[in-house]
């Protein structure tokens, strides 16, 4: 069992800011944790239309915070996915997300996916990655 304490906060500019106190990404230990991400576009702050096109947005938010600490997609062990229109767009997002894991080639992360009122946005993912090496 790692005994490391250390906290690491990650920020990179190819992922939306963030809109409150909290870091984008948090290095502790053998994990990487995320804060919840949407769909805005790091730069203009656009947000696409549609839960695919969304989907895919937040998975590439999500892709530059882990980037940031040397990781990807492929070392996702757990998300959790909040969906404003939980019936309506669960399937968009699931073909979405699992296109995006399937491409990773490795075992498809645990995930828990719950409705939620957010703002503006049809989704946000918050993701916890492992970190393979020194931890």
């Amino acid at each position: 069992m790692s005994t490391d304490t250390t906290r690491q906060a990650l920020r990179t500019e190819a992922a939306p800011p963030p809109a409150g106190a909290y870091s984008q990404g948090l290095a502790a230990g053998p994990y990487t944790y995320t804060s919840g991400l949407g769909p805005q576009d790091p730069v203009s702050g656009a947000v696409p239309d549609g839960i695919g096109a969304q989907t895919r947005q937040v998975l590439a938010n999500l892709a530059a915070v882990l980037a940031a600490d040397g990781l990807g997609l492929a070392d996702v062990v757990k998300a959790t996915v909040h969906l404003q229109h939980l019936r309506r767009d669960f399937a968009g997002f699931d073909a979405a997300y699992r296109a995006a894991f399937a491409a990773t080639g490795g075992p498809l992360p645990v995930r828990t996916t719950v409705g939620s009122d957010l703002m503006d946005i049809l989704v946000e993912i918050d993701v916890v990655a492992l970190r393979r090496r020194g931890a």
